[in-house]
């Protein structure tokens, strides 16, 4: 029997539409091609709660989905419009509707806001391109959501804003320099949500695809010292997803395994649909 994933567009109509100029997918096109890349039997339906009148929905329906997953976003949480205010209040639903839940950077501050934690700007700015030295905590070394991470790893990134005050219910998974919830779970309303704040659905070419538009953050911001440079890295990075066996340009930008090898980056959504998409779905199935 196939697998329902609800798949949750966090971006607005206009950002939809730029992104999919850019790449060719909007971001929950690409994500729904992530998770059909790991779960053949998987199929995806996709909502749009910034659109105004849009479908969600109801408590029934989340409860019908086998798995529900959250986009990332262009949009700043502590705006509170009412396009990122039904996104929270649907967070919520989700919760309750105990459905399997799991979100990359925007998600994660979704589901941290709707659980009652807080989310702002990070006063070290902006993490861009490839996040870090990820650590996994004390906890996270035990938890399935790493499961195959080593101690320490790198992933694709994009975020201005982090989790601040993490929510009754959280347990943070890994860490690095730039943001001290980098993965996390969240338990509300007998909903449990797994959460990272990088991309691991993101493909280098994705990533470069977003980056091309944003040369001028990443100059004004001290990344690149100018526009050309900042294209530069862009289309590297996109010749490096064509081609990752471009040995100069890996260790050029300093890009290894756990990015490249597209089983390995998208660890966290492989071990959220074996986990907990299948294990309960099969659990609900002997019920």
């Amino acid at each position: 029997m196939a697998l329902r994933f609800l798949v949750v567009e966090g971006n607005t109509r206009g950002a939809r539409q730029a992104h999919k100029e850019a790449y060719g997918l909007t971001l929950s096109e690409s994500y729904a091609e992530v998770i059909h890349g790991i779960a053949q039997d998987a199929v995806c339906d996709i909502a749009f709660p910034t659109d105004e009148g849009a479908n969600l929905p109801d408590a029934a329906g989340l409860e019908s989905y086998d798995g529900i997953v959250l986009t990332g976003s262009h949009l700043n949480i502590y705006d509170r419009t009412p396009d990122i205010l039904s996104q929270i209040d649907l967070m919520r639903a989700i919760f309750a509707s105990r459905t399997p839940a799991f979100g990359s950077c925007w998600g994660l501050q979704v589901a941290t806001v709707a659980a009652e934690g807080d989310v702002q700007q990070n006063p070290l700015g902006r993490e861009v391109g490839i996040a870090r030295r990820l650590t996994r905590t004390e906890a996270g070394r035990g938890h399935p959501l790493l499961e195959g991470r080593p101690a320490s790893y790198d992933a694709p990134a994009i975020h201005l804003d982090m989790v601040t005050t993490v929510p009754e219910g959280c347990t943070v998974l890994a860490s690095n320099a730039i943001s001290p919830v980098q993965a996390a779970e969240i338990r509300r309303d007998g909903g449990t949500f797994w959460g990272v704040q990088y991309h691991p659905e993101f493909s280098l070419g994705e990533l470069a695809a977003i980056l091309s538009r944003r040369t001028d953050i990443l100059v004004r911001e001290g990344f690149c010292r100018t526009h050309e440079e900042a294209a530069a890295y862009a289309e590297d990075l996109a010749v490096l997803d064509k081609d990752p066996a471009r040995f100069d340009l890996a260790w050029r930008h300093g890009i290894d395994a756990e990015v490249l090898e597209p089983h390995r980056r998208t660890r966290e959504i492989r071990n959220f649909i074996e986990h907990r998409v299948r294990t309960e779905k099969s659990a609900r199935g002997r019920a």
